[in-house]
């Protein structure tokens, strides 16, 4: 069979795992489609991604990788990188640093293959970013430089002034059938979202019983409070709700990533943790009118690095002298143990939401 003709507009996006990271990979794709009107983009990435890319219209095609989180599968990579030679794809763009991951836009024969060098990429990479951290210092400049037409990436001069700003699709029919599948009818009162969770570790999570304290005082107020969380999240998303004598709508492990998306949509307001759920609340309702509040908080990492992309988003963050650490657990014993997370108290959170435009 003769190989298709390259098009010129056809781009494959080796895309991140981590849903935070696939949401702010979206300023990427807006970038291309500013610059590249008539531009087709693909994205590669594991499964669980895929609701989030189905929000971004900036995505035409969506190819789930059936490799295992970590695992080099290098020939299966090979197989897979050449079932995709007669796609027409004249450019790749590999978004994360591995080595396995440049594998397989090389076996696909794409002939433009874009990135930071990475895990000492030469030949699988072969069109080089600079990768100055100090210039480019958050997570989505990285991503958009390298959406750029090559040259003056290294001294920021290309990036636009301002980055677009993720901006989800939701679909709130999908997320009343939601709620009708969990016996619950459309909500009549305002929702504040809590996000206790982060998969990354213990020195990320903002306490369990100050989401509590929060979520007690906006139920005196007439409030609902949904809890959103993985299974993983469960346990602390069962404390919050025990410690509100079960006042809650208890969402951990009950809903599929594409269906927290909807349902999230709803909130008038989000409480979270650093987490993929803190990003994909920044990239909701973005109307002015109609704007998502987000209070995200932050304790082992760098709101300077990964901040939400929003207008409508506050940071609580203390900078203590030992952040950011970026630790999973905290290393530090007795009272300063975790106090990047405990000195930021449930009444300065209420206060803060107090103040916020509802």
């Amino acid at each position: 069979m003769p190989e298709k003709s390259l098009d010129p507009n056809k781009i494959l996006i080796l895309g991140p795992a981590w849903v935070g990271d696939m949401v702010l990979a979206q300023s990427l794709f807006k970038t291309l489609k500013i610059n590249q009107p008539n531009c087709i983009i693909d994205v590669a990435a594991p499964a669980w991604t895929l609701p989030l890319l189905e929000r971004m219209p900036e995505v035409s095609g969506k190819i789930a990788l059936p490799f295992k989180h970590g695992e080099l599968a290098f020939w299966q990579r090979i197989q897979f990188g050449k079932s995709l030679k007669n796609a027409g794809y004249s450019q790749a763009i590999v978004m994360t640093n591995s080595f396995k991951s440049a594998l397989l836009p090389w076996a696909a024969g794409i002939p433009t293959r874009t990135s930071f060098l990475g895990e000492m990429r030469y030949g699988l990479i072969n069109d080089i970013r600079p990768l100055d951290k100090n210039k480019l210092k958050k997570t989505v400049e990285r991503f958009v430089a390298l959406g750029l037409v090559k040259g003056g990436v290294a001294n920021n001069q290309n990036l636009p002034e301002t980055l677009p700003n993720p901006q989800l699709i939701t679909n709130k029919s999908n997320a009343l059938e939601s709620l009708k599948r969990l016996g619950l009818a459309e909500p009549n009162s305002k929702i504040l979202g809590l996000c206790p969770g982060a998969e990354y570790g213990e020195a990320k999570r903002w306490p369990g019983e100050y989401y509590a304290e929060v979520a007690n005082e906006v139920l005196q107020k007439g409030w609902q409070v949904w809890l959103f969380g993985s299974d993983k999240d469960m346990p602390v998303t069962m404390k919050i709700n025990q410690l509100t004598q079960n006042k809650c709508l208890d969402l951990g492990g009950k809903t599929k990533l594409g269906e927290a998306i909807d349902l999230m949509a709803l909130c008038y307001t989000v409480i979270s943790n650093d987490s993929g759920l803190m990003h994909i609340a920044a990239a909701l309702n973005k109307d002015v009118k109609q704007g998502k509040n987000l209070i995200a908080i932050f304790g082992s990492s760098d709101p300077t690095h990964t901040p939400p992309m929003s207008p409508n988003a506050v940071i609580e963050y203390l900078a203590l002298e030992c952040s950011p650490c970026f630790k999973r657990d905290c290393p530090l014993t007795g009272e300063a143990h975790l106090r990047c997370l405990t000195a930021i108290k449930p009444s300065h959170v209420i206060n803060r939401l107090i103040k916020l435009k509802h």
